[in-house]
């Protein structure tokens, strides 16, 4: 355990390191970007004292090594536009951005693990069918798309939800709904195609003829050895989640971390972005590990230096 905590440790430094310096580079690819941070009228006398302010008239390998000393010690720097540090916006929006993602996630897990094991159980049934048509419309429809159609009928058509904005339960119920609709699919078609290969192995065929019910084989045994695809996607659809929160909360103008990153791009505020994203790479790291590790637990066959028993 404690080896392979180590090596994982050091593949997340190098993984946060390498997001870090891409960022960096790409800024400068792009050209100065103090022209992207004064505004239109600036004069040549406001650009090279902005330049200055910020440090970008220093060579390329300081401003580098500044960036990463500062990133070192969890400094994110301060927003150009509101002139408060990056993580006072990030705090003050993350509550709101988590709301989204664990509603989305009930959502996706909610619907899809059961949908995805019906599929696999009766897919020779008219209902499976019918909800194999669901899914693919799920996964095919893009999430701006669904969350204004929801807006259409729930909101505008049947009064029933509020249209956007925060507020109480009924508040999150389209936007989860909205983000949590592709997740959704996804945990569908993983669920039915891992449970499809283990349906198909002699283990299940011998208890099946010695009169086991399928309900205790797929509580007792099914469940367990089909969810490591299924754990392997969760850390995957929880990024994308939090990706994909910049659409929907544009949509239901959500105030979390999707929708300051959109309001920082068109302000050009990109020490904001910039902080977004970084928190965005760790969290993607730290998910990807806590998967690793949930599979030893999960199925003990399963070694942390990735080999089996």
């Amino acid at each position: 355990m404690r080896r392979f905590l180590l090596r994982r440790l050091g593949q997340v430094i190098g993984t946060i390191f390498g997001v870090v310096t891409l960022i960096f580079f790409l800024q400068r690819l792009t050209g100065d970007p103090t022209y992207l941070l004064v505004p239109e009228t600036a004069t040549q006398a406001d650009i090279d004292a902005m330049r200055a302010a910020l440090g970008f008239d220093r060579p390329l390998i300081v401003q580098y090594l500044a960036f990463l000393k500062q990133i070192a010690s969890f400094d994110l720097g301060r927003s150009v536009i509101q002139n408060v540090p990056v993580w006072d916006i990030i705090a003050s929006r993350l509550p709101y951005t988590l709301q989204l993602a664990g509603g989305a996630l009930l959502v996706a897990c909610g619907l899809g693990i059961p949908v995805g094991i019906i599929l696999a159980l009766y897919r020779d049934h008219p209902a499976s069918r019918l909800l194999a048509s669901v899914v693919l419309a799920a996964q095919s429809m893009p999430t701006f798309w669904s969350g204004i159609i929801l807006i259409l009928i729930f909101a505008v058509t049947l009064g029933w939800l509020p249209p956007s904005s925060t507020g109480g339960i009924e508040h999150l119920i389209m936007p989860s709904i909205a983000l949590g609709l592709l997740s959704m699919a996804t945990f569908a078609r993983i669920t039915r195609t891992s449970l499809l290969d283990e349906l198909s192995k002699e283990y299940v065929r011998t208890a099946r003829s010695r009169g086991v019910p399928m309900g205790l084989l797929l509580r007792r045994h099914l469940a367990r050895n089909a969810s490591i695809p299924v754990i392997t996607v969760a850390a995957l659809e929880i990024s994308n989640l939090l990706a994909g929160a910049v659409i929907v909360e544009t949509v239901f103008a959500w105030p979390g971390l999707g929708q300051v990153t959109v309001q920082s791009i068109l302000a050009r505020d990109f020490l904001v972005v910039q902080g977004i994203v970084l928190l965005g790479a760790f969290v993607t790291v730290a998910l990807n590990l806590a998967a690793d590790l949930l599979y030893s637990a999960v199925d003990p066959r399963i070694r942390l230096d990735g080999s089996r028993r």
